[in-house]
């Protein structure tokens, strides 16, 4: 891709697309950057014919730590300034575009994921996660009310009660309890996650005309309950907009 920074990272075989997160050096937290390079990376996905399945992996020991802490520290000061408006709405932006690939899509998951990482991983249609992981919601405990639609997102797999156990009073899950709870398909060693990831998009992808035809009638007939994603997307923002702009410790 012309002008990227190789923090995303695109790799196309058989049908499958393969998209890294590869900034290691801050646990793959997404910056404004990062955001806009997924988006461009998603739209060239959607843009091939060629191109049946999809999977979301990550370089290093981390799926993604959430947003970066300088664009939260930044967006904190006025989250309501064009600039800080414009980058955390690139930063949600990223995660909803991966919820509307024209293609199935799976995200293989090893490390931890935070916050807008959980997102991005609930973002997907199915997760392979490492035994090991650590999946946490994590925006409370930062004084951030959560966005993105998190709450809806989370939901959807795990149901209120477990949902609730996460987003409100901070309870995190391993590989076995994320399958145990419905958040995950399977739970493999680190170094089992991304190749089982693939074996399973491998198999939708060699149809990729009937693969984004089913696709997109399983979101329709499957997805979110009570308000849609887009709604819960509006309502959370000026709840986590407040909860940035207080002064904090």
């Amino acid at each position: 891709m012309s002008g990227s920074s190789g923090e995303v990272q695109l790799e196309v075989t058989d049908g499958v697309a393969v998209v890294t997160l590869n900034a290691p050096e801050r646990r793959n937290a997404l910056t404004p950057a990062m955001a806009a390079e997924l988006i461009a990376t998603f739209d060239e996905v959607d843009g091939r014919d060629d191109v049946g399945a999809l999977v979301v992996q990550a370089v290093g020991k981390s799926f993604c730590a959430g947003g970066d802490v300088q664009t939260l520290t930044d967006a904190g000061r006025d989250p309501a300034a064009p600039e800080a408006y414009a980058g955390m709405g690139a930063i949600y932006d990223s995660f909803y575009r991966l919820g509307q690939v024209r293609v199935p899509t799976i995200a293989a998951v090893r490390g931890s994921a935070v916050g807008a990482g959980m997102n991005m991983l609930l973002a997907a249609d199915l997760r392979i996660v490492a035994r090991d992981a650590r999946l946490i919601c994590g925006f409370l405990k930062r004084g951030i009310h959560p966005g993105g639609g998190h709450f809806v997102l989370l939901s959807r797999l795990i149901g209120r009660e477990a949902a609730a156990a996460m987003a409100l009073f901070g309870e995190e899950l391993d590989g076995e309890a994320a399958v145990r709870l419905g958040l995950a398909w399977e739970t493999h060693d680190d170094d089992a996650v991304e190749g089982r990831a693939r074996e399973l998009a491998a198999r939708v992808a060699r149809d990729p005309a009937l693969a984004r035809l089913a696709v997109g009638n399983f979101r329709k007939e499957t997805g979110p309950p009570g308000v849609s994603w887009e709604i819960a997307t509006q309502f959370e923002r000026p709840a986590q907009m407040w909860s940035m702009r207080r002064p904090t410790d």
